[in-house]
């Protein structure tokens, strides 16, 4: 039987055609087509790129606003404040120039690989996930628990991811992301670490946000670290065995568990000092 295939131009048409069980959904198509298996496939593919006001990335007081369709690319050359910095920095250490300018920051997300580069920034600021359907309307949830595990999410069948909605930030706030792979391009995370700091003017951190990615099921945030660190200037920081709890690293072929735990404390140092020396 043929797949079909629906690039609606209208949210409702898209979720309507979602109420129907089996489709695929597809934004950049970056992850959709390499992880097809031979011979099997979707009822349909729903291309969600034409659909109004999903590539738009807005600011409002209630926050910054980024829509399902809106590409590595248009983060990483968006005018964002400062506390973005780590994301943008993310955005542009994704595969190649191909990748970024067709892949997707929601896909990334919906993906839910343990090394998806664009989650531990999105954590560090306090991310919020926006699902609608056509049965229940809209609904949101914070990062950390819309991610349940490898490749598992809570969006149900007939939900669309339609944004992901951050909260004000401060114009203090400073942000950084590391990224350690087997080559500089093209390859997915060994480990990464972003983190999001505030600084007093004699440069003590009065607040910290960290999250390290690839060294668990789903990245997560280290609240240890983020409490110990308070207070701190940038030539006392060190990062302890008991600062990383939380994380779990598994052994592959592109390194062990205990030298993923080794370079994400190093990594953890970089990007804190990197985000509080930014200018």
């Amino acid at each position: 039987m043929p797949v079909s295939y629906h690039r609606p131009v209208e949210l409702d048409s898209a979720l309507d055609l979602l109420a129907a069980d089996g489709g695929k959904i597809i934004a950049g198509g970056t992850d959709v087509y390499p992880s097809a298996k031979p011979g099997v496939h979707p009822e349909y593919y729903l291309d969600i790129t034409a659909i109004t006001g999903l590539s738009d990335i807005s600011h409002t007081s209630e926050g910054t606003r980024i829509g399902a369709s809106v590409t590595w690319s248009q983060i990483a050359h968006a005018p964002l404040p400062a506390a973005f910095d780590g994301l943008k920095q993310a955005a542009h250490e994704v595969g190649s120039i191909q990748i970024q300018n067709a892949g997707t920051l929601v896909g990334n997300l919906c993906n839910a690989s343990p090394a998806a580069d664009g989650v531990p920034p999105l954590l560090t600021l306090d991310a919020q996930v926006e699902l609608q359907s056509a049965a229940r309307g809209t609904r949101q949830m914070p990062l950390d628990a819309f991610l349940q595990g490898v490749r598992k999410t809570s969006r149900a069948p007939d939900e669309l991811v339609t944004a992901i909605c951050i909260p004000p930030v401060a114009t203090t706030t400073r942000s950084a992301f590391e990224k350690l792979g087997s080559r500089r391009y093209l390859v997915i995370s060994i480990t990464m670490c972003a983190a999001v700091i505030d600084c007093d003017v004699a440069g003590r951190i009065t607040q910290a946000k960290v999250a390290v990615g690839a060294c668990s099921a789903v990245a997560t945030r280290l609240p240890a670290l983020e409490t110990a660190l308070i207070g701190k200037r940038t030539d006392t920081i060190t990062i302890t065995p008991a600062d990383l709890t939380g994380l779990s690293p598994i052994t592959d072929v592109r390194g062990s568990a205990a030298y993923r735990l080794d370079v994400v404390a190093e990594q953890c140092r970089r990007a804190i000092q990197k985000a509080m020396c930014h200018e």
